[in-house]
């Protein structure tokens, strides 16, 4: 290890009598209004990304580190901006490009909330999906901090609304996840386009040779830092997966809650679209069962979390970010309803339960095409799961009996109001002549409502089994079909990259979500041909999501998307050069593999 590199052990225990005092964030050069902020939001000791971060950067260093979501890092580059911000300058001075939007507004909530003790500092997201006018008049008033994806900052610099001149901070956020969605061309771009005195932090999760070149081309003597992430889950939480179709997620779930005996239950999905939705459809199954995500304000969690933990609340569904910190003893079973693609965030989902010497359960939603997955986490962890089975209606039936029988043992048990119905029931018994059972099963008719006490035993859904699964043959580039869950009908879309542009259909699925907002399951069919490619979307796409999805780019090229007639466009055999035209797209692409260029600049 070189001079200027550091690592950092992220699960040392500190309970030995010689650890190391950890440091404040006061120790770390942080003070003011900063200081007050984090006070305000409850962080007492930095982690360890964060304590190895925070000085090289508040010190001018670039930067490039090595750490998993969930580590801290997002304040480890937050706050050494917000302490050397010019609040009286109008153009940005930062700038966080971030791989999704999703992440993005997380970084953009995080800013703001470090920043809430300060004055006057503003801070904008921006990222396709949005429209033009909210980020255009915001950048006219002036933003300190901009926060965004790399497709639309780029559309921004272009039309040039967006002046980076004075640009003193960039960080890449995800750098990895950026190179994988089709990005690389665009970041690279931004790098060379922006200050050379700008200060660089780059993060990511792993380091391929393509970061590694970019961090010696783009970033002056960086310091190296890594976080070896805790990757192992505790000898006392029981790990369990259940194999089950998206559709039948709910139902599944359902059934879990009924047999399952929890006392505080954590759900976790991958999206803040989807708590609410969750949480809704568990309400109006007869649960006590709340919501939160990065949405959530402050105030509001804090009185979800509360609600938790004196039992007025028994199910909380979150996303990973809403769920940082969450310490809640009587959580006693922890769902991946959406089973998390790393297995650092498995690990910090699961450690939820089991805290403190108590026992805990963790079970894992899998679908069919996510075993690689499971597989994964499982390597991970070095833990194998135990599949469990759908419980059955007999199950859930056993399950309600004993129940109804516990309801009525608890009601016995009440002598004084036992003995003045029991009047009333002989009263009905002798002016109706109607047999005492009879009336009991009346009485708990009325109890029961609508909804019959007994689930139907020939009504079972349709289960997977992990062993009896065949691997679908290999398609190549020709095909890639998530399921549509909706049912909707899809229609073909044609768009401006294939083959010859190296792209892949995860990034095509990865920037037309991001840009447009789709989920996989909005997606059919991907054929990679040559020069174009064919995607199967929605057939009702708005012409609002059609227009921005036009101006997506994957690889650094406009994709054009637009319905597909099954016969190329005029132009698109004048661009082979029937009129000796060469368009940009035909033009020798540069790979980040190819010798390093000197850094562009503007005037």
């Amino acid at each position: 290890m070189t001079s200027n590199e550091s690592a950092v052990d992220d699960t040392a225990s500190a309970t030995a009598a010689d650890a190391p005092i950890s440091p404040t964030f006061a120790d770390l050069g942080l003070e003011g209004a900063v200081l007050k902020a984090l006070d305000d939001v409850g962080y007492e000791t930095p982690s360890a990304i964060q304590a190895a971060t925070i000085p090289p950067l508040l010190a001018g260093r670039d930067v490039v580190g090595m750490a998993q979501t969930g580590t801290g890092k997002t304040a480890a580059f937050a706050l050494p901006v917000l302490a050397q911000l010019d609040v009286s300058q109008k153009q940005p001075q930062a700038l966080v490009l971030a791989p999704t939007r999703e992440l993005a507004l997380q970084v953009c909530e995080a800013f703001e909330k470090y920043a809430s003790r300060m004055k006057g500092v503003h801070i904008l997201p921006v990222y396709g999906g949005q429209g033009y006018g909210v980020q255009l008049s915001a950048l006219r008033r002036g933003v300190h901090i901009v926060v965004g994806t790399p497709g639309r900052i780029m559309d921004h610099l272009e039309k040039g609304t967006l002046d980076l001149s004075e640009l003193k901070f960039l960080v890449l956020d995800e750098a990895d996840e950026m190179l994988q969605m089709g990005f690389a061309e665009d970041v690279e771009t931004i790098l060379a386009d922006t200050p050379d005195t700008k200060q660089v932090a780059l993060f990511s999760a792993t380091m391929p040779p393509t970061i590694r070149r970019m961090s010696q081309q783009y970033l002056n003597d960086p310091e190296e830092i890594t976080v070896k992430a805790k990757t192992q889950t505790s000898a006392n939480i029981r790990q369990r997966y259940l194999v089950v179709s998206f559709a039948q997620k709910v139902d599944a779930l359902t059934r879990i809650l009924e047999v399952e005996n929890f006392e505080g239950m954590i759900i976790f999905v991958r999206t803040k679209s989807i708590t609410e939705e969750l949480a809704e459809k568990l309400r109006a199954r007869g649960y006590s069962a709340a919501a939160i995500s990065g949405d959530v304000a402050q105030a509001q969690r804090e009185r979800t979390v509360n609600q938790l933990k004196s039992g007025k609340l028994d199910i909380l569904v979150a996303t990973d970010v809403a769920a940082r910190g969450l310490d809640v003893e009587r959580i006693s079973h922890v769902v991946n309803f959406d089973i998390p693609t790393d297995s650092e965030p498995y690990v910090h989902r699961i450690g939820r339960t089991g805290r403190a010497g108590r026992t805990g359960d963790a079970i894992s939603f899998v679908t069919p095409r996510e075993r690689g997955l499971l597989a994964r986490i499982e390597k991970a962890t070095r833990q194998p799961m135990e599949q469990m089975q759908l419980p059955t209606a007999e199950d859930v039936n056993v399950t309600r009996l004993a129940r109804f029988d516990d309801r009525i043992t608890e009601a016995l048990e009440q002598s004084e109001r036992i003995t003045a119905f029991r009047d009333i029931v002989a009263h009905y018994v002798r002016h109706h002549d109607v047999p005492e059972a009879d009336v009991a099963a009346a009485l708990a008719v009325v109890a029961q409502g609508e909804s019959p006490l007994l689930l139907d035993p020939d009504a079972e859904p349709r289960t997977f089994e992990r062993d009896d699964r065949r691997e679908r043959p290999d398609r190549g580039d020709r095909d890639e079909r998530p399921r549509r869950s909706s049912g909707g009908r899809l229609a073909t879309y044609r768009i401006a990259v294939g083959r010859r542009h190296r792209v892949e259909p995860r990034q095509i699925v990865g920037a037309l979500a991001n840009e447009g907002g789709l989920r996989r399951d909005d997606f059919g069919a991907i054929q990679i041909r040559p020069d174009f490619s064919l995607v199967e979307l929605p057939a009702d796409l708005s012409a609002e999501t059609l227009e921005r999805l036009k101006d997506t780019r994957i690889s650094g090229q406009l994709i054009e998307l637009r319905p597909d007639t099954g016969a190329p466009r005029r132009r698109d055999r004048d661009d082979r050069g029937e009129r000796g035209f060469r368009p940009r797209e035909d033009r020798p692409r540069r790979e980040w593999d190819d010798k390093p260029r000197k850094p562009r600049h503007r005037d």
